[in-house]
């Protein structure tokens, strides 16, 4: 009887792995909105398994998160660190695109405008107190457009889900181009952009070097 008791706990974590692994993989593909039974057919295990492992699907997708919440912190940590503000944030809009074409799901629970879905708010809450930070920062320097607000951010973190969907082999050069184009957009210029009048283009003013 004894020498079942360690063959039977690690059947137990071999299932906990493999629901998390299935999870994880299924979040990325098609974001939050995957069902647990569709999980527990990936993973190879019954409903009533994966529910004694997670009780609840929150506490799955916390789990199953926990490592991308660790990047994600150190992606915003290594930016608010950086001496220079600008490059700081260029390097945090790159490195969360990056992570981002990578995984719908995390994108889905960071960004999550639904009490229902705002499963990370703790952590969203965190992060955006030190982006608040270092986008001041920047935006002091003269660098960051003095219009821009944290919400806009986030509005390109959802545009960029999106790019999860296009071929693998072009994701991760298309979220650096949509990186670069997302800095442009944030950076700071010398003037303001005259709006065109009466059908005839204003002058439009040279961004700030990076």
């Amino acid at each position: 009887m004894d020498r079942e008791l360690p063959r039977l706990r690690a059947d137990a974590q071999d299932n906990r792995d493999r629901i998390l692994v299935a999870a994880r993989a299924l979040f990325a593909e098609g974001g939050l909105d995957v069902g647990m039974r569709t999980i527990a057919r990936r993973a190879g295990v019954g409903p009533a398994t994966l529910y004694r492992r997670f009780p609840t699907r929150d506490d799955l997708v916390r789990e199953a998160f926990a490592e991308e919440m660790r990047r994600c912190r150190q992606i915003v940590v290594d930016g608010a660190a950086d001496d220079d503000p600008w490059r700081g944030f260029r390097t945090v809009v790159h490195r969360l695109l990056a992570l981002n074409v990578r995984n719908r799901g995390f994108v889905d629970a960071l960004t999550a405008a639904e009490p229902a879905r705002d499963l990370l708010a703790g952590h969203r809450q965190e992060l955006l107190g030190m982006l608040d930070g270092l986008a001041s920062r920047a935006r002091a320097a003269g660098a960051l457009r003095a219009d821009f607000g944290l919400d806009d951010l986030v509005l390109v973190l959802r545009a960029g889900r999106g790019l999860a969907a296009a071929p693998e082999p072009t994701r991760a050069r298309d979220a650096a181009r949509f990186a670069r184009l997302a800095v442009d957009a944030f950076r700071a210029t010398d003037r303001a952009v005259e709006q065109p009048t009466g059908g005839a283009a204003g002058p439009i003013t040279t961004p700030r070097p990076r």
